[in-house]
C-alpha cells in the first residue's frame, strides 16, 4: 500500500494547513500594523471613529474614501476565508478529526437555524446567513486585539441592510410586480404613502440598530475606563510609584468589555441573522407561493390541453 502523498499527516498537507493559518492571521496583523502607523497620539478621552487611509479624488459623485472600518472589514474576511479553508481541508466520509467535527457542527447548527425560521423553501440561504453572522461576530470581535470594529461604522452596517434589503425585494418580485406593487395600497390606497415608508425604513433600522449597539458599547466602555483612569490619579496619585499605575481601571473594565464586546457583539449579530431570515421568508409566505404554484400548475395543464386539442 503506498502512502498518499497529500493525504493527512504528509508534508503537502501540513504545508496547506500553514498557509491556511497564515491566511487567517497575516490579514490582522497587516490591519493592526496599519493602525500603529496612521493612529495620531491622542490625550484623554478617545472616541473617534473609523481614520481615513487614504483619499482618492476625481469620481463622479464623490471622493472614495478608504477608511479603517473597510480596510479591518476585508482583513476579516480574508481571515474567516482562511478558517474556513484550514476547517474543510482534507474532508473525509466520516469525520476523524476535530476541525472536521466542528465545520460539520458549525453547517448543521445553520441549517436547522434557517430550517427553523424560513422553511425549507429557504434551505439555500443556509450559507449566506452563516456568512453574515460570523462577519458580524467576528467584526465585533476584532477590538479585543486592537482593532476598530466595522460594526462600529454605519456605513458598513448599512451596506450589509442595503444587501438584505435588495434580497428582501427580490423575494417579493418572485410574487410578480404587479402583486408587489399592489402591495403599497393595501389595506386601503390611502395607506399607500406610510407602506412606501414602511418599506425603504427596513434598511435604515437594520443598520442604525446594529451600529448603535455596537457603537454605543465601545463609547461607554472608553467613558468608564478614562474616568477610572483620573479617579485613581486623584486618589493615588500622591504615593510613590503606585501613583502612576492606575489600579482602579483594573477589574472593571475587563468585566464591561466582555458584555460590550463579547456579549453584545454575538448578540448583535444574532439578531441581523434572525431579522435578514424574517423579513426575507415573510417577504412571499409560503400560502401565498402554494397558490402562485397552483395557479401556474394550472395553467400548464390548460396550456397542455389547449395544444392537445
Amino acid at each position: 500500500m503506498t502512502e498518499n502523498k497529500n493525504g493527512p499527516g504528509s508534508a503537502a498537507f501540513r504545508r496547506a494547513d500553514m498557509g491556511y493559518i497564515a491566511l487567517m492571521v497575516i490579514p490582522l496583523i497587516c490591519c493592526l500594523a496599519l493602525k500603529v502607523l496612521f493612529k495620531p497620539e491622542s490625550v484623554g478621552v478617545d472616541i473617534s471613529g473609523a481614520m481615513i487611509f487614504l483619499t482618492v479624488k476625481g469620481f463622479p459623485l464623490q471622493d472614495l474614501v478608504i477608511t479603517e472600518s473597510q480596510v479591518n472589514s476585508w482583513g476579516i474576511i480574508l481571515s474567516l476565508t482562511g478558517l474556513c479553508l484550514y476547517l474543510t481541508h482534507g474532508l473525509m466520509e466520516k469525520a476523524e478529526t476535530k476541525r472536521q467535527l466542528a465545520a460539520e457542527w458549525i453547517v448543521e447548527k445553520c441549517g436547522n437555524l434557517v430550517s427553523a425560521n424560513m422553511g425549507e423553501r429557504y434551505s439555500e440561504y443556509v450559507y449566506f446567513i452563516a456568512a453574515i453572522m460570523g462577519l458580524s461576530a467576528f467584526s465585533s470581535l476584532s477590538c479585543l486585539i486592537g482593532l476598530f470594529a466595522p460594526t462600529g461604522d454605519v456605513n458598513v452596517t448599512a451596506g450589509w441592510a442595503i444587501l438584505v434589503f435588495a434580497l428582501v425585494t427580490w423575494t417579493k418580485m418572485q410574487g410578480g410586480v404587479l402583486n408587489y406593487l399592489k402591495g403599497f395600497t393595501e389595506p386601503i390606497p390611502v395607506f399607500t404613502p406610510m407602506n412606501f415608508i414602511s418599506e425603504f425604513s427596513l434598511p435604515v433600522s437594520m443598520a442604525f440598530r446594529h451600529y448603535g449597539n455596537v457603537m454605543s458599547g465601545a463609547v461607554i466602555s472608553v467613558l468608564i475606563g478614562t474616568a477610572l483612569r483620573g479617579l485613581s490619579k486623584s486618589l493615588l496619585g500622591a504615593i510613590p510609584v503606585i501613583g502612576n499605575i492606575p489600579l482602579l481601571q483594573v477589574g472593571l473594565p475587563a468585566i464591561l468589555s466582555l458584555y460590550f464586546d463579547v456579549f453584545s457583539g454575538l448578540m448583535q449579530a444574532f439578531i441581523f441573522a434572525m431579522l435578514t431570515m424574517l423579513n426575507v421568508s415573510g417577504a412571499f409566505p409560503q400560502e401565498a407561493w402554494e397558490k402562485r404554484q397552483a395557479k401556474k400548475a394550472v395553467r400548464r395543464q390548460r396550456a397542455a390541453a389547449a395544444k392537445a386539442g
